[in-house]
């Protein structure tokens, strides 16, 4: 997963990806004032602040896009601030305060608590977080969140589908009700289109959960090794272990967060991916229209969740599943009966 998304789940946040980080420079001096609106000055204006460099990370380039979108549609300014560290996030912050731009979105549980102290201290500045939210309600601060667990469902599906084994696994960083959002939808989505699949999740674990490709490779040798063949990355950084054991074996796996297909062509079938982009464009029109406050949840019916192989481009995205056009038929018709209600898939972390 990207290193923002790795940090959020350690916290017990979300999920898991992948990371592509450029060399970041310093990030209170590292800021895109280039892509400016019609308005230009006095326009709307929107401010964007990462915790990690964009670099190639997928995952912070999808919400670029999205405020880029934003202030083209209002006719405004958006500025980017890319952080490095904890320090640099708290200066761009306080730098995207100190604009007064009409609202200041901001990716990651690395922004709760600075956002929330800042909310508290500028109640006339509208803030939207995204992929977390402040532990207290505010009515200038707006979340948005995702509902991963139905985008997992629809790639178990695909794995129930293509499973020569009948066995079809997960490999997920901790046995917790977050963490299992990556791996029991997903043998849940396998046993609705193959009722006799077997199941079965390894836990990294360990001192370094989040960060340890061997183990997670590990895990996922153990699986391989009792003839699962269709695996569940949901290991963080360990991703790439899962990854090259799969390969090995003559198995496949699954990404999730950005498209991971291109770093094991070949051997990654799909990836649950999480569209930053809409979040951020839903969520600010939300704030222009009057609508604070609120934490809103992205799935599946909003766009928010989805997988590569239903998104545009999948023929040239590297991924096991452009092959199986009919796999992707019948996951289409899962996907719209979740969409619709019809289907509803149960969330490990609820309540």
């Amino acid at each position: 997963m990207p290193r923002r998304h790795r940090r959020s789940v350690q916290l017990a946040a979300l999920a898991t990806g992948t990371v592509l980080l450029a060399t970041a420079c310093n990030a209170a001096a590292k800021k895109d004032d280039s892509a400016t609106g019609a308005s230009g000055a006095g326009g709307t204006s929107f401010t964007l602040v990462t915790p990690d460099a964009v670099g190639q990370n997928e995952f912070l380039k999808l919400a670029v896009t999205g405020i880029e979108a934003a202030a083209k549609q209002h006719e405004g300014t958006q500025k980017v601030y890319e952080s490095t560290d904890t320090a640099t996030q708290q200066q761009n912050v306080q730098a995207a305060v100190d604009a007064k731009p009409d609202v200041i979105v901001l990716v990651g549980f690395e922004f709760a608590d600075i956002v929330a102290q800042q909310a508290a201290k500028n109640p006339g500045q509208q803030f939207l977080i995204i992929d977390a939210c402040t532990t207290k309600t505010l009515k200038n601060v707006s979340c948005a969140v995702f509902r991963e667990h139905e985008g997992v469902y629809l790639a178990g599906a695909e794995a129930g589908l293509l499973s020569e084994s009948g066995k079809v696994g997960a490999v997920d960083v901790l046995d917790t009700p977050q963490f299992r959002r990556y791996s029991d939808p997903f043998a849940a989505g396998a046993k609705k289109v193959a009722a006799t699949t077997e199941t079965s999740t390894r836990f990294v674990g360990g001192q370094s959960p989040f960060d340890d490709s061997a183990r997670a490779k590990e895990q996922a040798n153990t699986l391989l090794a009792k003839g699962y063949d269709q695996i569940m990355a949901a290991a963080a950084a360990g991703n790439y272990g899962v990854f090259e054991a799969a390969k090995a074996k003559g198995a496949f796996a699954y990404g999730v967060d950005v498209n991971q297909c291109a770093s094991a062509p070949g051997t990654v079938v799909d990836n649950v991916i999480k569209r930053t982009d809409i979040a951020v464009e839903k969520g600010i029109e939300s704030v222009l229209g009057g609508t604070t406050g609120t934490t809103v949840s992205y799935g599946l019916k909003e766009g928010g969740i989805s997988l590569t192989g239903l998104e545009d481009g999948v023929d040239t995205s590297k991924c096991v599943i452009a092959d199986h056009k009919d796999v992707l038929t019948k996951v289409e018709a899962l996907r719209d009966q979740i969409v619709s209600g019809e289907l509803k898939v149960d969330d490990p972390a609820a309540s």
